[in-house]
C-alpha cells in the first residue's frame, strides 16, 4: 500500500479516474465512517437503478455526515437526488467514477458546480518513492496492482478485456467490437504521435468518423487524453494536429500487442514522454495548478514535448530517452525561446543519465531527479 497525494475534499466532490487507479481503495481509507453505495454491487445497483428516490431516502433518514456514491456512472439518475439531498440537508457527497460519458448521455448535469471535480491518477513518482523504477514503469505502467500482482503480464492483459468487456460493451457505446479492437491496437502504437485519423481509420477498416468517435470514448473513459500543439498569436508556422497519449505506459504496450516482449528502441521514446506527461499532469491536479500543457511543433519538424504557463513565466520540456544528451536535444526549446522574444522561458531537458548538466542556458537533469524537484514545487509553484 502506498500514501496518495491526493487531499481529503471537504466539500461535495466527483472523484473521476480510469479504472484501476485505486479510487475505491483511496474512498475506503479516507471515509471510514461515511455511508457508501458500491454501484459495482448487484443487489445495490439493480435496487437503486429502479428506485433511484431510494438514495434520498435512506440519506434523509440516516443523516449521514458524508455519502459515498462508487461508480455513479453506472445510474446517472442518482444524481438528481444528489442534488436535492445537496439542497435539502446539506449532505456532502464523494461521487467517483471512471467515465462521465454515461451521466452526459443521459442528460444529467455535473450538479451545476455544487460539487468540485477531482482526478486519481496511477501512482507517480512522489507515491512510489524508493520503489519508483523509471525501467518499470516504461514496460509495465504504474497501476497499483502492478505493484502487488503475481503476474503483472496477465493483469494488464486482463485489464484490456476488462475495459472492452466493461466499459464498451456494458454501456453499448460500440457496435463493431472488431472494429474498435483494431482500432485500439492502432492507437495505441501510435501513441505520442501527431494523430493522423484518416490513416487510423485505414488501417482499422473503420470510417474516419467512426475513428472520432472512437477517440472520444478514449477520452470520455479517461483511457487516454489530447495534448494540444501550442499556437503563438503571431502567424508563424506550426502544426495544430493534437497528440493522444495513453494514461498508462503498461496498458498503452498491452494494447498495442508488446507487453510479452523488453521495451524496443522505437518505442521507448514515447513511453518516456508519456512517463513523465503523466507526471506532470498528476502534479498540476494533485497540486490543483491550473496550467494547460501543449506540445509546440514547427512545420520543419522542430519540437518541444511540454509546454506550459506558470506565474513566473514559460516552462518548456524536452525529454529524451538516452542516456547521454546531445546537443541537437536542444534545438526545439531554442526554437521555442526565439519564437516568444523577451518572454521568460525556463529551458528544461530531461534524459535518463545520472548527472545533471548545464549546456548553454537549458538545465538538464536525470529523469529521477527532475521528478523530485517536479514534487518539491521547485520546477513549477
Amino acid at each position: 500500500m502506498y500514501d496518495r497525494i491526493l487531499k481529503t475534499p471537504l466539500s461535495s466532490t466527483f472523484l473521476f479516474g480510469p479504472r484501476g487507479t485505486g479510487k475505491s481503495t483511496w474512498l475506503r481509507q479516507r471515509f471510514k465512517d461515511a455511508l457508501v453505495y458500491d454501484l459495482l454491487d448487484s443487489e445495490t445497483f439493480t435496487t437503486l437503478v429502479r428506485q433511484p428516490q431510494r438514495l434520498f431516502q435512506e440519506v434523509s433518514a440516516a443523516k449521514p455526515e458524508r455519502v459515498v456514491i462508487d461508480e455513479v456512472q453506472r445510474v446517472p439518475e442518482l444524481l438528481n437526488e444528489v442534488h436535492r439531498l445537496i439542497e435539502g440537508f446539506n449532505t456532502k457527497f464523494v461521487l467517483s467514477g471512471s467515465s462521465a460519458r454515461k451521466i452526459r448521455r443521459a442528460g444529467t448535469n455535473l450538479l451545476a458546480g455544487r460539487a468540485r471535480m477531482r482526478s486519481m491518477f496511477t501512482l507517480t513518482s512522489a507515491e512510489l518513492q524508493s520503489d519508483f523504477d523509471p525501467e518499470r514503469v516504461m514496460q509495465y505502467g504504474s497501476l497499483p496492482s502492478v505493484f502487488n500482482s503475481p503476474d503483472v503480464e496477465d493483469y494488464l492483459r486482463s485489464y484490456g478485456l476488462t475495459y472492452l468487456s466493461q466499459e464498451i460493451q456494458a454501456e453499448a457505446q460500440v457496435q463493431n467490437i472488431g472494429g474498435f479492437s483494431r482500432f485500439l491496437e492502432i492507437a495505441a502504437r501510435q501513441n505520442g504521435q501527431p494523430t493522423n485519423t484518416s490513416k487510423i481509420a485505414q488501417d482499422a477498416q473503420v470510417a474516419r468518423t467512426t475513428v472520432q468517435s472512437y477517440f472520444k470514448i478514449l477520452e470520455d473513459t479517461l483511457l487516454g487524453f489530447w495534448l494540444p500543439a501550442w499556437k503563438l498569436k503571431l502567424g508563424n508556422k506550426q502544426v495544430q494536429q493534437s497528440k493522444f497519449y495513453f494514461f498508462d505506459c503498461g496498458v498503452v504496450r498491452s494494447l498495442s500487442g508488446r507487453l510479452p516482449y523488453p521495451v524496443f528502441e522505437e518505442e521507448r521514446g514515447a513511453l518516456f514522454e508519456t512517463m513523465v506527461l503523466n507526471e506532470l499532469r498528476g502534479y498540476m491536479s494533485y497540486k490543483e495548478l491550473h496550467y494547460p500543457i501543449y506540445f509546440y511543433r514547427t512545420y520543419d519538424g522542430t519540437e518541444v514535448d511540454f509546454v506550459f504557463e506558470g506565474l513566473d513565466g514559460f516552462v518548456a520540456i524536452e525529454a529524451k530517452s538516452a542516456s547521454r544528451w546531445d546537443r541537437k536535444f536542444s534545438k526545439g526549446l531554442n526554437s521555442f525561446v526565439e519564437k516568444m522574444k523577451n518572454t521568460n522561458v525556463q529551458k528544461i531537458g530531461i534524459y535518463q543519465g545520472t548527472r545533471q548538466l548545464l549546456i548553454d542556458d537549458i538545465r538538464v537533469y536525470p529523469v529521477i531527479e527532475f521528478l523530485e524537484k517536479l514534487w518539491a514545487g521547485e520546477i513549477v509553484g
